[in-house]
């Protein structure tokens, strides 16, 4: 809805300086065809009454709802306060989950700005208004906490905004290093099969070392390779103006609460985020709020589509590679020292190559055969992320350190209980046996097999080997076949049905029969 002193200009337009051609009037106020004629043929322009109101004590038909918005509005305590419930997302979720939810939204916000009781402070600072075109896109990351498969994660989540058409999607992750920002906007380049024409960043540190005078920037070397290899300009704002990429500073508030709240929960976050990709499709399916004859977001983010870079051929490999130094332990440490990753004793005090994504950190040899991946640690606490099984075959030889190991935390009840009581050379002789079915079949089977023969008191190496190869049908491999291009010649021996002193000869004669 227009105010008063924009109708007041499309009518001095017309009846004031006696425009009367609708498109040119249109043109000047930068308002559509029909809304300058809506305003130019009003007649009453009379404020309306204000509604009476009603100051008897009535029932409301959101009683019966108003137990559930108070349990979701006390749970919100508990969630991070970017993730916490607006009156439109109470709305849109009673809509969706109560079965047979009648009340209008105004209703909703009533209550729910009673119960909050909170002020929501409005900027009243001027900015520039920017035009934007088809193609161009923001990008930028939220705070935001969720759940996966039980543990809780402060994570981040990287949003790439379209201003022209004001469509938007939505990636979490684990954090906000260079690994999760190209990940996330190649999932979204994917998602949407093209590339971006230009993208506006802000000035952070994961991609901009050195503002230079003048205003240019200077950038990361792999960021400028990711930027050749997918041909989009980066655009940097201005320190302290964040209002110039306005539209994803909406974006990350608006996405944050429809689709992340309450605070997701789910099993892999790699799912979730193809699930988010869907579910901002879907978002666009509504009007854009600039626009009085209700076109769609989606119709114009076709127009954002059709103005996209082709997606090049050749994927893009975003992680990163990186070369360690081991401690005496064979582990090294990453994030200025704060995390702590193992190798093996056999790569202790030597250089090893670290493949880092998002979510992994995987390490591997100088010939580049993987050693040992683990889970990527995120956080500013010290933390250490150990994988036992490299250091079983050291163990074995000092089978007094067991204890002191993760290895002892992986067995069974009954198997640490056999440990506690057995002397050093019989708990050494166990984990060697242990190492090697380890090394043949992997550990969880080796751990079996040895866990089986404890229960039936065979715990010498040769009943654990022999267990193991029952169980696991431990065929030996037969070596293969000389070619022989040519059947072998044999001897053909003539014989008669009626007449067996030839066949008793030629048997005879092989060693068949004796005597």
């Amino acid at each position: 809805m227009l105010t008063m002193d924009q109708i007041h200009q499309i009518r001095e337009l017309y009846y004031g300086q006696g425009i009367t051609n609708l498109s040119e009037i249109a043109k000047i106020t930068g308002r559509n065809r029909k809304t300058v004629t809506k305003y130019i043929d009003k007649e009453d322009f009379s404020s309306p009454p204000p509604e009476p109101s009603d100051d008897k004590a009535r029932t409301s038909k959101l009683d019966p709802y108003k137990p559930l918005i108070d349990s979701w509005l006390i749970a919100d305590k508990k969630a991070p306060r970017k993730q916490r419930h607006t009156a439109k997302r109470v709305f849109k979720r009673l809509n969706k989950e109560v079965a047979g939810f009648d009340c209008s939204y105004r209703t909703v916000a009533a209550y729910y700005a009673q119960r909050k009781k909170e002020l929501t402070p409005k900027n009243s600072e001027g900015y520039l208004p920017l035009k934007h075109t088809p193609g161009e896109s923001q990008a930028d990351f939220g705070s935001a906490q969720f759940r996966e498969n039980g543990t809780v994660h402060d994570g981040k989540y990287l949003i790439v905004s379209f201003p022209y058409s004001n469509g938007g999607y939505l990636q979490l992750n684990y954090g906000e290093n260079m690994e999760c920002l190209l990940e996330g906007l190649v999932a979204v380049f994917n998602h949407i099969g093209g590339v971006p024409t230009e993208i506006w960043f802000d000035n952070t540190r994961t991609i901009v070392t050195d503002i230079i005078q003048g205003g240019s920037r200077k950038i990361t070397e792999r960021f400028q390779r990711f930027c050749d290899h997918y041909r989009f300009k980066p655009v940097f704002m201005n320190p302290e103006s964040g209002w110039e990429k306005g539209n994803v500073e909406n974006k990350v508030g608006y996405l944050r609460r429809n689709q992340l709240v309450p605070v997701p929960a789910f099993t892999s976050l790699a799912d979730f985020n193809r699930q988010l990709l869907d579910e901002c499709d879907k978002d666009m399916e509504r009007e854009h709020y600039e626009y009085d004859d209700g076109i769609f977001i989606s119709t114009l983010f076709s127009e954002d589509k059709s103005a996209l870079l082709p997606l090049p051929s050749t994927p893009y490999d975003t992680a990163s590679y990186t070369t360690v130094g081991t401690d005496k332990y064979g582990q090294f440490k990453l994030n200025k020292g704060k995390h702590t990753y193992s190798v093996s004793p056999g790569y202790s005090e030597t250089e090893v190559t670290v493949r880092l994504t998002s979510s992994t950190v995987t390490v591997y040899d100088d010939h580049m055969k993987e050693i040992v991946g683990h889970r990527r640690l995120y956080g500013d606490n010290k933390q250490s992320s150990m994988d036992w099984i490299p250091y079983l075959k050291y163990i074995a030889r000092k089978p007094r350190s067991l204890k002191n190991s993760g290895i002892y935390d992986m067995m069974p009840e009954g198997m640490q209980r056999f440990m506690d009581k057995c002397d050093s050379s019989e708990r050494g002789r166990v984990l060697k046996v242990l190492s090697e079915l380890t090394e043949r079949s992997g550990f969880d089977s080796a751990l079996y097999t040895v866990n089986e023969a404890l229960t039936h008191n065979s715990t010498d190496p040769d009943s654990l080997k022999s267990l193991y190869n029952r169980i696991y049908a431990d065929v030996p491999q037969l070596p293969p076949l000389e070619h022989t291009p040519e059947m072998p010649s044999a001897k053909i021996i003539p014989f008669n049905g009626n007449d067996l002193r030839k066949m008793d000869a030629a048997l005879k004669k092989g060693g068949a029969i004796n005597g």
